[in-house]
C-alpha cells in the first residue's frame, strides 16, 4: 500500500509540475550550426544572465536572460523586442553555461512562435568547439 501511495504522489506530481520542459536538446552538430549562423540562416541566443554575458560572450551571440523571458513571458512588449533582435524566419540556437537553462527559454520562445532549437553545449563548450569570443570592450580613455 505504501508503495502504491508513492506511486500515485510521484505521478500527481509529475503531471502538475510546470518544471518540466517539453523542449529537447537539438541534435543539430556544431558545425551545422557555425554554419547555419555564418550563411545568416541563424542567430545564437545567449540565455544566461547579464553578469556572466559581462564575463565573456560569443562574437555572434544575442543576450536575452532566462530571466528576463520568465519574467516578460506575458509582456507584449517581450515580442516587440525580440523581433527587433532577430526574425521568426531564422532557427534560434539557444546556449547557456552548461545546456540547462536552454529548456525552458526555448519552450519560452516556442510559445512566441520562434523555430528554437536549445544546444546541450554550454558556453565553454562552444568556445572549444571554434566559437568566436567578442572582443572585450575598449578599456575607456583616461582623462
Amino acid at each position: 500500500m505504501r508503495y502504491l501511495l508513492s506511486a500515485i504522489a510521484a505521478l500527481g506530481f509529475a503531471l502538475g509540475s510546470d518544471a518540466a520542459s517539453a523542449a529537447e536538446h537539438t541534435t543539430d552538430s556544431l558545425d551545422q550550426v557555425k554554419q547555419a549562423v555564418a550563411d545568416g540562416k541563424a542567430v545564437l541566443l545567449d540565455v544566461r544572465e547579464t553578469a556572466e554575458w559581462k564575463a565573456g560572450h560569443l562574437q555572434d551571440a544575442v543576450l536575452v536572460p532566462l530571466s528576463k523571458l520568465k519574467r516578460e513571458e506575458k509582456n507584449p512588449e517581450l515580442a516587440k523586442e525580440l523581433s527587433e533582435k532577430f526574425s521568426k524566419d531564422k532557427v534560434v540556437y539557444c546556449h547557456c553555461r552548461s545546456g540547462g537553462r536552454v529548456l525552458p527559454a526555448s519552450d519560452i520562445l516556442k510559445r512566441l512562435g520562434y523555430d528554437v532549437r536549445p544546444l546541450k553545449a554550454g558556453y565553454a563548450d562552444l568556445l572549444k568547439a571554434g566559437f568566436s569570443k567578442a572582443d572585450d570592450p575598449p578599456a575607456e580613455a583616461s582623462k
